[in-house]
């Protein structure tokens, strides 16, 4: 299945692909993508990883960039080879997602709503995040994927969610603004993000 979901500008591309295709046609529409690792065995993890390099190149082919592939950076974030431009991607099978930003760090998250983050909540969300979310686990879902999205921009790993990545109360509809805040170091940056709801699934990415 082709891009399902897009937006395109002048220095910013972001779309969903809803994986329906095997393997063998994933890699023909990649036109040659680096070879999947070996640690990667899973089949759906595998098409995950072909898919998320086809939407990239598809994104940078809208925006008149060539792509030569996906790298990681020390801290594990990917990088795009030969290119100034910034990404982030994501995914829940059957869906991929990628963000490419020329000017900023870009940060999206993926997520299908599923009730065990009902439990795992109360160790990753700030007590007022609790309150507000209640026990609504779409509003859990979005506050999740908001809070690994101000991860993905920060670009780090040593961070503590209930603590440095914070997202304020908000009013759910389909598709909406948050405010997150990422606090470290005693230096605050305040990030606005948008959030979509597709099917069972939430969409979050920086604005």
């Amino acid at each position: 299945m082709p891009i399902t979901k897009t937006e395109i500008s002048a220095d910013r591309a972001w779309g969903v692909w809803k994986i329906a295709e095997d393997e063998i046609t994933l890699v023909e529409l990649g036109g040659g993508l680096e070879s999947i690792p070996e640690n990667i065995r899973h089949p759906n993890k595998r098409l995950e990883f072909i898919a998320g390099r086809v939407l990239v190149k598809q994104l940078m082919e809208k925006v008149s960039l060539p792509f030569s592939g996906l790298a990681k950076d020390t801290f594990g974030k990917p990088l795009l080879k030969n290119c100034s431009w910034q990404v982030s991607l994501t995914h829940s099978f059957p869906l991929v997602a990628a963000l490419l930003d020329e000017n900023s760090s870009p940060g999206i998250d993926l997520e299908q709503v599923n009730p065990k983050l009902l439990r795992m909540a109360p160790r990753i969300f700030h007590i007022t995040e609790l309150r507000d979310a209640g026990t609504d686990v779409i509003k859990h879902t979005v506050y999740w994927c908001g809070k690994e999205t101000l991860m993905k921009i920060y670009g780090r790993r040593d961070v503590v969610f209930a603590e440095n990545l914070l997202i304020e109360p908000f009013n759910l509809h389909h598709e909406g603004h948050l405010h997150g805040r990422i606090i470290v170091n005693n230096t605050e940056t305040r990030v606005t993000l948008q959030y979509y709801l597709l099917d069972n699934f939430v969409l979050v990415m920086n604005t």
